[in-house]
């Protein structure tokens, strides 16, 4: 694949697909899928979840570039802007690096603004082995508590949560066909064990619905807006497995109304299948404690 290469898709979502990435994901924060409760934030409407963005991502991967078998080693994202129902969305890629077959891939989900000049929903950059490169192995860093404030709006330094789930076969069906992401690493396993795996794999945005359930509904809790998430896919997560995904506050800035936070989900046995970190803003929190 050469560098600056690029592809991309348009699409529209409605609140129909906010509810149902809801009901995927148990993320029902009301900034997602209370029209009532999203007109009186900063908002101004219902917008999508940044993982609902994400899966958009992840289906131009699999798709577009590089294709059927690509493998995600990491994710970051950025969410500059809420994406509102009935705005259209294009969603790119182009190829920036390449590095032992390992492609740099920028990724950005955009609107149109005022005067229809495109605005930013989502962007941000990934780390892809296509269909003819070796998965590599990830290394982790450790993740520490930066110097901020010790607690506000009830919120304290080192407060974490947790939140133990099994994904089904049902589940990964339900999200290819709500995100059009039809990877075949997702819902072949045959295809999936050729490529080097137990099996077909759980998607990264599926991970990721984790840490949206625990942020937008525990921690900080209901009408926490995501501004940033880094994801590592250290080890592959299977269906019938019970993962636990954990969120950790280690930074607090109340002048700012931000929090940090770790985020990391674990297999049996203790394997790490998806680590990064998450920064959010509590602007809109339904109980500020």
């Amino acid at each position: 694949m050469n560098t600056g290469t690029t592809a991309s898709y348009t699409r529209v979502l409605l609140q129909a697909d906010f509810d149902r990435f809801a009901r995927l994901s148990r993320d029902d924060n009301p900034i997602h899928v209370d029209p009532a409760f999203a007109a009186t934030s900063h908002f101004g409407a219902t917008v999508a979840h940044g993982m609902m963005l994400y899966g958009c991502i992840a289906k131009a991967l699999g798709e577009l570039i590089p294709g059927p078998g690509a493998v995600q080693l990491e994710q970051t994202l950025m969410f500059p802007n809420g994406t509102h129902t009935l705005e259209p969305i294009t969603v790119s890629l182009a190829v920036e690096g390449e590095a032992g077959g390992i492609l740099d891939i920028a990724t950005l989900v955009t609107k149109p603004g005022p005067g229809g000049a495109p605005v930013p929903s989502a962007t941000g950059r990934t780390r892809v082995a296509p269909l003819d490169v070796a998965v590599p192995r990830l290394d982790l860093p450790d993740a520490a508590p930066e110097p901020g404030d010790e607690a506000f709006y009830g919120l304290r330094l080192g407060d974490s949560v947790g939140e133990t789930r099994t994904f089904t076969l049902a589940d990964l069906e339900e999200y290819g066909d709500l995100t059009g992401d039809r990877n075949p690493l997702f819902r072949d396993d045959a295809y999936a064990r050729d490529r080097g795996f137990e099996g077909r794999i759980i998607p990264g945005p599926l991970l990721g619905g984790m840490f949206s359930d625990l942020l937008g509904t525990r921690l900080p809790g209901r009408g926490t807006g995501w501004m940033k998430q880094s994801l590592r896919y250290p080890a592959p997560a299977y269906p019938g497995e019970a993962l636990t995904a954990t969120v950790a506050i280690t930074r607090l800035r109340a002048a700012k109304e931000l929090v940090n936070l770790s985020t990391r989900v674990t297999a049996p046995g203790g394997r790490v299948v998806c680590d990064g970190e998450a920064l959010v803003l509590v602007r809109n929190l339904e109980n500020k404690g």
